[in-house]
């Protein structure tokens, strides 16, 4: 997949099918334009993402975001940063310039919701209007519906924010998660008994509520099921960085310097300061490693 991160260097040959929006979350209702972008682009032409570009935190960073559009099949990636440049663009400038002039649009398929340009004042049924004009077909599908609620990033945000992990991955439509190398921690954990995985996740990563998770961690060669504090370890004195320390069900291994992938699957309890590390363990290998692992078998969760 051909990835374009400035807007002056995309040109494209075309024709091609394009959606645009913010795709910050890919989630069922981003998957339904790129769908319907893939079967238009059957007929022989380019396929395309353009993704806006925001500096707020994301439920999903753009390496995530590029490695799910390879896999579903897009030919291309566009990013435009939200510059004084684009934010100054008028719609019909955009449409001349950019979806014409750059992409060679042929097709072009939007949520009914779309906005765009100055002000946002260009809307789906403006922009099919001026596909007339510029010779390009453009298709408005309805919104994805989660009952009565539209899909949308700010609803998974909301239920992200209170740790809703089941009704995320529903709305997302895949596992969330966050992905980054196996590094040292304190060490603690094997003092205790307790050897654990630490990662970082990126800064611009939106992650649930600091507490303990029932997950799995993805490896290269296979999968563990798992119980993950997500926060700054306050019984240990705490941390000066949001950190992912997981406790693997039946691991052995050595995996500093491993990429791993924690997908989150069912929120056990909040983070809280123990009076002691014993009491900590307790607390661990009493309580959250049993319901994590009584959340798995009613799941019938079996690994890959």
């Amino acid at each position: 997949m051909k990835y374009v991160r400035e807007r002056e260097k995309l040109a494209l040959q075309g024709p091609s099918v394009v959606t645009l929006g913010k795709f910050n979350g890919m989630h069922r209702g981003h998957q339904k334009l790129i769908n319907r972008v893939l079967e238009i682009g059957k007929k022989c032409c380019e396929t395309v993402v353009c993704a806006f570009e925001t500096p707020s935190r994301k439920l999903l960073t753009g390496e995530e975001r590029y490695a799910l559009l390879d896999a579903m099949g897009i030919d291309t990636l566009a990013e435009c940063q939200m510059d004084a440049r684009l934010m100054h663009m008028g719609p019909e400038e955009f449409i001349q310039q950019v979806l014409v002039g750059q992409m060679h649009a042929g097709w072009v398929v939007v949520g009914c919701d779309f906005r765009f340009g100055y002000q946002r004042k260009g809307d789906a049924a403006y922009l099919q209007k001026m596909g007339q004009t510029y010779g390009f077909q453009v298709e408005i599908l309805e919104k994805e519906m989660d009952g009565k609620r539209p899909i949308s990033s700010t609803y998974i945000r909301e239920q992200l924010n209170e740790g809703h992990m089941e009704k995320v991955n529903s709305l997302l439509g895949y596992d969330f998660s966050t992905t980054g190398e196996v590094v040292h921690g304190r060490g603690l954990g094997h003092t205790i008994g307790i050897p654990t995985t630490n990662l970082i996740p990126p800064k611009e990563k939106l992650m649930p509520p600091n507490g303990v998770y029932a997950t799995v961690s993805r490896f290269p060669h296979r999968e563990y099921l798992g119980i993950t504090n997500v926060g700054y370890k306050p019984t240990v004195g705490g941390e000066d960085f949001l950190g992912v320390e997981t406790y693997l069900f039946d691991c052995q291994e050595n995996l500093y310097g491993v990429q791993s992938t924690v997908t989150f699957h069912h929120f056990l309890r909040y983070e809280r300061k123990f009076a002691s590390l014993e009491q900590l363990k307790g607390q661990l290998l009493g309580t959250d490693v049993a319901q994590a692992k009584d959340f798995f078998a009613v799941r019938q969760y079996t690994m890959g």
